[in-house]
């Protein structure tokens, strides 16, 4: 049987810790110390040089104000969707509505249709 094991984080993981990092406005070395980590190790992670234990990774996330979630394979896309409407929210000025919202679009369509 082939191990499976990484060799490094995936691009994307690596680049979110990174961003997240530097949205909290931390260099690598603040972010090492509230993770307990050397900033060699946190600058070894984000390049691609180390794969972190999971413990250290877990530290690292939650430090950073995120998790590692088990998800489904199936549910992956849906996931990644929930993730990408949370970011776009994020980016716009918009109020947040309801799940089941009619927009005003929808509203003023009923209208006309008379449903």
């Amino acid at each position: 049987m082939k191990s499976t094991r990484l060799d490094r984080l995936p691009d994307a993981m690596r680049k979110r810790i990174a961003q997240a990092r530097l949205d909290h406005g931390w260099s690598q070395r603040e972010v090492g110390q509230r993770a307990g980590l050397p900033q060699a190790h946190i600058s070894a992670i984000e390049t691609g040089k180390t794969v972190p234990r999971y413990d250290t990774l877990l530290d690292l996330v939650r430090v950073l104000d995120h998790d590692l979630v088990l998800v489904p394979r199936g549910l992956v896309p849906a996931v990644q969707a929930l993730i990408r409407d949370y970011e776009r929210a994020g980016d716009s000025d918009e109020t947040e509505q309801p799940l089941y919202a009619v927009s005003d679009d929808e509203d003023e369509g009923r209208s006309r249709d008379g449903r």
